[in-house]
């Protein structure tokens, strides 16, 4: 990918060495903290260079009467304007900058006191908008952005202090071809969602490779969000107890299930923690009364936890699972976290994903079998 603000904006700090390299140093990384647990070739999952995010906020800078997009520098002490940003998908690209002339061509309603724009779109073309505002949205904010839903062919919602003004939908909807069958997600506007959705399909799929060498008992997830690695992990198991904190999530999650026609997972709103004190029957939860936990036999275990990693307890319960997928977005916990986990369990598989090309970012994975 070339970019003429490389350098200068703060969103992609890797941009003076060739893809190549970047990967390279990423798998370099990764594989000296795995070191001491992991001795082979990690495999590597790469991206493509250009047009592969698939969520995006930009900041809303204000000249005069002109609006312009603009990014953080990469001295982290002010922002750039921006006129171009090859990492967004095309159903974003194409898009924004046709918002872009549509506020500034706008008298007065679609640009006061705007702040931001937010973009989610899919690989099928669907795309959400979601205007940030420092005002209170009226009719005639909601009659302008109806025009902008028919001119760019997308969904556009607007957001201020307090008020979310919805004019169509609040969600797209995903659809993506993982091991040979193809699975729909509606990601909401709120929700967690992976940025990088090639990427996405290569990790899940690798996840399925480690769940087929299982082959028997029932799955348990922690941190499942809307059902990313739920629904097509949920074809290698009998029963499937997935938990999540956020209502948002566990809404698309149930919703992704129906659209599916997947009906042997059981999803239950509690954080990690509260997974742990459930199973290990230390305390009872109300939204648990309809869940017989007794009647599960778990095999595996996936937890796909924040850049803190596992606590503890967490930890401690997982240990006592045969088999272990753990999904990382920061290799630095995930090699902490392997200290107590090697304990009882030894790394079989381990992979990185380049979800974000020309940054430092690297997520892993590790397939850890009971010693």
């Amino acid at each position: 990918m070339n970019c003429k603000h490389f350098g200068t904006c703060g969103s992609c700090g890797l941009y003076d060495i060739s893809y190549d390299e970047q990967l390279l140093a990423k798998e370099k990384r990764v594989s000296e903290l795995l070191s001491p647990f992991y001795k082979d070739k990690l495999e590597v999952f790469d991206s493509a260079t250009s047009h592969y995010r698939a969520r995006a906020e930009f900041r809303i800078w204000h000249d005069g009467s002109r609006c312009d997009y603009a990014m953080g520098n990469i001295t982290k002490d002010g922002a750039i304007n921006i006129d171009e940003c090859p990492k967004v998908i095309e159903p974003i690209e194409k898009r924004m900058w046709r918002l872009l002339e549509k506020i500034n061509a706008s008298q007065d309603v679609l640009k006061r006191k705007l702040f931001a724009v937010e973009f989610l779109a899919t690989t099928t073309d669907e795309c959400l908008v979601t205007m940030l505002y420092h005002r209170k949205l009226d009719d005639s904010w909601s009659k302008e952005a109806k025009l902008l839903e028919s001119e760019l062919n997308c969904k556009v919602m607007g957001r201020s202090r307090k008020q979310k003004v919805v004019l169509s939908d609040e969600f797209v909807t995903e659809k993506l071809t993982i091991d040979g069958k193809e699975f729909t997600y509606v990601q909401y506007e709120s929700g967690f969602t992976q940025p990088n959705p090639l990427v996405n399909i290569k990790m899940i799929e690798w996840a399925i490779k480690q769940a087929k060498k299982v082959g028997y008992g029932d799955f348990l997830e922690s941190y499942c969000g809307l059902g990313n690695f739920t629904l097509p992990l949920s074809h290698y198991f009998d029963k499937v107890l997935a938990t999540e904190i956020s209502k948002r999530s566990i809404h698309s999650a149930l919703e992704n299930c129906k659209l599916n026609y997947v009906d042997n997972i059981t999803f239950a709103r509690l954080a990690s923690e509260e997974m742990t004190q459930a199973l290990n029957g230390i305390r009872e939860f109300e939204r648990l009364k309809s869940i017989d936990l007794d009647s599960y036999n778990f095999s595996t275990v996936l937890v796909d936890p924040p850049r803190a990693g596992l606590d503890d307890g967490t930890i401690e319960l997982i240990s006592n699972i045969e088999n272990i997928i753990y999904i990382s977005c920061n290799p630095d916990t995930l090699a902490r976290d392997l200290k107590s986990l090697t304990k009882t369990h030894k790394v079989i598989n381990s992979a990185i994903y380049d979800q974000f090309p020309h940054t430092l970012h690297v997520e892993s994975g590790v397939f850890l079998v009971k010693k």
